[in-house]
């Protein structure tokens, strides 16, 4: 594999937890927000990654780059709670809050982080590499 490509994967890789990492800053934000409305209220989202594998089966490729195929919205019930005082209650007495658990929320975080930083290292050493390629060939 050409070190070339090392460089579109490992940024392909970048962009993709860049992605994962904004999903989850999204996700901490709005975490204690509430409604007054099941319809109103924030669910938390999720990056959906996918790799091109026709592509890589087509040309026979030795590597395929990372793809964001899109954002969703997580499937766990809202969180639902009697505050008939609370300002933004229901006529019931409910407010809403978001299906965000913030402490899985940090742990993406951490690993979206760390992903990064090693796709960041492999670039690196990739640069590294050819610089010391091209040194062979002044010598």
């Amino acid at each position: 594999m050409s070190l070339f490509k090392v460089f579109d994967i490992s940024g392909s890789a970048m962009n993709a937890q860049s992605v994962r990492l904004n999903t989850t800053a999204s996700n901490l934000a709005n975490a204690d927000s509430v409604t007054s409305s099941v319809n109103e209220t924030y669910r938390a989202r999720k990056p959906v990654f996918e790799a091109d594998m026709q592509q890589a089966l087509s040309n026979r490729q030795e590597s395929v780059k990372v793809k964001v195929a899109g954002i969703v919205e997580t499937d766990k019930p809202l969180l639902k709670e009697y505050h008939p005082d609370h300002p933004m209650a229901d006529q019931d007495g409910f407010i809403y809050k978001p299906n965000v658990n913030v402490v899985e929320e940090m742990t993406d975080m951490l690993s979206a982080s760390r992903s990064y930083q090693t796709n960041v290292q492999v670039a690196d050493a990739a640069k590294q590499m050819l610089q010391q390629t091209l040194r062979l060939g002044k010598g």
